[in-house]
Order: structure tokens, then C-alpha cells, then sequence
């Protein structure tokens, strides 16, 4: 049986029916792909906003952790303050774990006081082979002494120029511990050993190995990094105020590990950990005290992020 063939200029029903549902098939992958993309934007907006209050927590949180330190250090008993040797000091802040890690200023070397003894120890302690911490001990007296007269091994600013450098020794004291890494012969990562280990606030000539991290104990004649970790070990079971614990532990000459006070110049470094595993820092060197009515204490420096 033969089909009619259709009328000029119009579609047989069938294929109406055809481009119809094609064009049904089109429009609702197009409208899956615009739902699709909108729903990838709010998830991702979505876990944006969250890392954003995470990290806003965390980082609040850790500073909950400072202003906490501050008060500790600032209690009127010796019996009940932190000890500020580095020891860890672990608490909770609105559901989040904090540690927080206090360490005294005169526990570290003073770039500005410290002689070429103790300067030379310092950069063979943190890796750098006897020639080189000769010559950096004698580069940094010769920073920050005010006369262009050269150590022997040291350098000044015709040395600095023939270095390919565009500055030279300041010819005065450091103003921050980051200052440090201008001296000719220093780079970053020797300086990053260096950092938790240097100071320009304790005007001291050497470390109070009573509050000085296990690193700095070697300095002392006699005391091996094994030694080291076991007097740091035991100083931390002296309880705070305890002479007589306290007087009993001594260094290999003699002296008293406990002995002399600390500055009133802190490092704090307060860490935050959420549940999920984000973390965030602070480290600020503070400084107690300040006028009547003001904060408790002075921001000398202030570095966020979290570091191990």
C-alpha cells in the first residue's frame, strides 16, 4: 500500500515529532549543565566560606592563647607564673586545642652583645663549619661596631661592594633579628636556624642558660647535645620558685643552671588546631608592661602563620 506523500512545503508529523524531541534534548542537557555549574560554584563557595570562618577561629584562638600567657606572666606569685623556657603549655579555647610556648628573651644570644666567643659557638651549633663561623663572627662585630677598621676575617663595606652587594654593615647595633641576614656570608636557611636562637632585646653578653633552649646549652664547656636534652629535662621538673630543687642543678663548671632572672622581653608562640586539622600561629616577641590603662604589654614584633 502506498503513503501519500505530503503536501509541498509542510513536515510529515513524524518528523515534527522528531526535531521536537531533539530539541527537548537539548534544552534539558543544557539546563543539567547550568544546574551542574551553579551547584559546583555554591559548593565551592560554600567550602571557601568555611575555610575562610576556620581560619578566622583559629587564628582568633591562638591569639587567645597570647593574651593567656601575658596573664600568666603577669601573676604576683613566682609559684604560679609560666615558666618562660620554652616548655609546652597546652589548653582549650571555645572547643579548640592551643599550645602555647613561652620563651624568656635572655635565653637567647644578643647579636648586639654577645662577643666573638660566644658568637662563634652560636653559628657552629646551627651547622656552619669553624672557618665559616669564624669569619661570620667577625662579620657581624664588624656590623655593628661604629669604625670601618676590617677583623681579620670579618668584613666591611669595600667587601660588601666586591661582593656584589648594594649595602654595607650599618656600623651600628641590629634593630631586628632579621637584620641579621644581611651580614656577608649569611643565607636564609642558615638564618632560619639562627632565628629562635637570636635576640637584640636582652642586652646580655650571654644567654641565661637557665631559660635558654638545648641548642644554647652547648655553649657550655662540657655540655653535649645528649647532656643538653637532660638538664632541659630536668629543669622543667623544678617546680617555679623551688631554691633548693633549683640550686642543686648545675652545669659542668659548677654553676648553678637556675641561676639569674629573666627580662620581661618574652617570644610567644601560640599555635591552634581545629578537629579537621587546620592549623594557624603566631609568634610575637612582647614586651610586659605599659602605661596605666593602655595594654598589659608592647608588640615588638609580630609574625602570624603556623610553623613547626
Amino acid at each position: 500500500m502506498r503513503r501519500t506523500p505530503a503536501p509541498f512545503g509542510r513536515t510529515p508529523p513524524q518528523a515534527s515529532r522528531g526535531v521536537a524531541l531533539l530539541l527537548v534534548l537539548w534544552v534539558m542537557a543544557l539546563v543539567a549543565i547550568l544546574i551542574g555549574g551553579f551547584a559546583l560554584v555554591s559548593r565551592s563557595e560554600q567550602l571557601e566560606a568555611r575555610q575562610l570562618a576556620d581560619g578566622a577561629r583559629a587564628r582568633y584562638a591562638a591569639e587567645a592563647g597570647l593574651s593567656l600567657a601575658v596573664y600568666e606572666l603577669n601573676r604576683p606569685t613566682v609559684e604560679n607564673r609560666w615558666v618562660a623556657d620554652g616548655r609546652v603549655y597546652p589548653l582549650t579555647f571555645d572547643g579548640i586545642a592551643v599550645e602555647v610556648r613561652i620563651r624568656d628573651e635572655s635565653g637567647k644570644v644578643d647579636m648586639n652583645a654577645a662577643d666573638e666567643v660566644i658568637l662563634k659557638g652560636l653559628f657552629t651549633i646551627v651547622g656552619a663549619d669553624f672557618e665559616r663561623s669564624d669569619r661570620l663572627a667577625q662579620a657581624v662585630m664588624d656590623w655593628r661596631d661604629p669604625d670601618d677598621l676590617v677583623h681579620p676575617l670579618g668584613a666591611e663595606a669595600n667587601d660588601y661592594e666586591a661582593a656584589g652587594l648594594d649595602y654595607g654593615p650599618s656600623n651600628m647595633n641590629f634593630a631586628t633579628v632579621g637584620e641579621v641576614q644581611q651580614v656577608l656570608g649569611m643565607d636564609y636557611d642558615l638564618f632560619e636556624k639562627l632565628r629562635p636562637l637570636i635576640t637584640v632585646h636582652s642586652r646580655s653578653p650571654r644567654p641565661n642558660f637557665g631559660l635558654a633552649p638545648p641548642e644554647l646549652l652547648q655553649l657550655v664547656t662540657g655540655v653535649s647535645p645528649e647532656l643538653a636534652q637532660q638538664l632541659v629535662a630536668q629543669r622543667e621538673q623544678v617546680r617555679p620558685g623551688d631554691q633548693v630543687a633549683g640550686g642543686a642543678l648545675l652545669l659542668p663548671d659548677g654553676t648553678p643552671l637556675l641561676a639569674g632572672g629573666g627580662s620581661g622581653t618574652y617570644t610567644v608562640k601560640s599555635t591552634a588546631k581545629l578537629d579537621n586539622g587546620l592549623r594557624s600561629g603566631l609568634t610575637a616577641v612582647i614586651r610586659l608592661g605599659g602605661p596605666p590603662g593602655r595594654r598589659a604589654y608592647t608588640a615588638l614584633e609580630w609574625r602570624l602563620g603556623y610553623d613547626q
